[in-house]
């Protein structure tokens, strides 16, 4: 849980003093949306696994 909380402090220090606000909502915006597609490539991949990579 602590390397969680780290990822976290590191997330919100990248973020810190940052201009133009826009380029930091949208780089918020695809990092929330490449950890979606990081988690849905492990759901399937996992899930091809359980069911014996039936194609």
């Amino acid at each position: 849980m602590g390397t969680l909380l780290h990822f976290k402090s590191i997330y919100l220090e990248a973020f810190e003093n940052c201009k133009p606000e826009f380029v930091v909502i949208l780089l918020k915006v695809y990092s929330v949306f490449c950890v979606i597609m990081l988690f849905m490539a492990l759901y399937a991949f996992t899930y091809r696994a359980v069911t014996g990579f039936k194609f």
